[in-house]
């Protein structure tokens, strides 16, 4: 039976249940007070899906509220087809590919997925090469820096820097305004361990900061160097080659200001692959556990 026949993805009923079942796996909790028992279902014909009332505080809730989907009007099962379709697109799925397949406009489309992007966002602080693993980093440059006219090389393009740790093979990308030392170590410092092997090119702003770490692996790409033993940054490379597909044949153009949420979505897909393991049920599951504590108001989405 195809996964998109599951009675989440067609019944806003089935859809609260199944949403329920992943924000409060450890039971029902009241957004406003934080009351665990004192909770029922409220009936009644009027009476909107998946409301319940706390009776500490008085007040009414629904498991929408603190997360993404709260104050949207769009039903649960659109939700759980988007965030199912955005998980299982390799390259990203576009707003206007979105609105035609769930019937939404394309206003609400964009601001869906830009809010599932939001729950694909990993916030916390890396631990790549723990355990003495190695790690790759590498920039790559994609548009154009708004206000900077087109120069020659990379200096008017938008800059992100990536790493990828090669044991767990998850990655993590920044959007940085400038490659400096200032600014490439304090990334590396914060999400790498120390007993890390850091692998890069031969960029003098990974020089300084590669001496934080156990080793310093260096591939010297402009004297025809790609592979050395174990030292390269292909894997990295080989990711940079689906972000820029997805944003060059899917997405098209993206602006400095909204760059950083769709580095996340791949970083997701990318963390999340069947290479691991992970199937794309699984990883709409997992975008799902990320729904909480992510609301995005209209107004900042237009903004960064």
């Amino acid at each position: 039976m195809s996964i998109l026949s599951r009675p989440e993805f067609h019944n806003e009923e089935a859809a609260y249940a199944y949403v329920e079942a992943r924000v409060w796996a450890n039971g029902r909790v009241c957004p406003h007070c934080g009351e665990c028992e004192r909770t029922s279902k409220m009936g009644g014909k009027s009476t909107r899906i998946g409301t319940y009332k706390c009776y500490s505080c008085r007040k009414p809730f629904t498991v929408k509220i603190g997360t993404i989907f709260e104050s949207s009007h769009v039903p649960m099962n659109l939700w759980l087809q988007a965030i199912y379709l955005m998980c299982a697109s390799k390259k990203g799925i576009s707003s206007n590919q979105l609105h035609r397949t769930l019937g939404v406009t394309l206003k609400t489309a964009w601001f869906m997925s830009h809010r599932i992007r939001e729950a694909m966002r990993d916030d916390s602080i890396g631990t790549f090469g723990s355990g003495g693993g190695a790690v790759e980093v590498d920039e790559t440059f994609i548009g154009r820096e708004p206000g900077v006219e087109k120069k020659t090389a990379y200096h008017h393009k938008m800059k992100v820097v990536s790493l990828l740790d090669r044991e767990t093979g998850r990655a993590k990308s920044i959007v940085v305004d400038a490659l400096t030392i200032a600014t490439i170590a304090p990334i590396l410092s914060e999400n790498i361990a120390r007993e890390a092997t850091l692998y890069t090119d031969e960029a003098k702003h990974y020089r300084k900061p590669g001496k934080m770490f156990a080793a310093h692996g260096v591939v010297e790409h402009g004297k025809d160097e790609y592979v050395r033993g174990d030292v390269h940054t292909n894997t990295i490379e080989g990711y940079f080659s689906i972000f820029k597909r997805g944003m060059k044949g899917i997405y098209q153009h993206c602006g400095k200001k909204h760059l950083h949420r769709y580095m996340a979505e791949f970083d997701f897909r990318y963390s999340n692959r069947a290479a691991l393991d992970v199937t794309d049920a699984m990883r709409a599951d997992i975008a799902l556990n990320g729904i909480v504590g992510k609301r995005l108001l209209y107004r900042d989405s237009l903004g960064a």
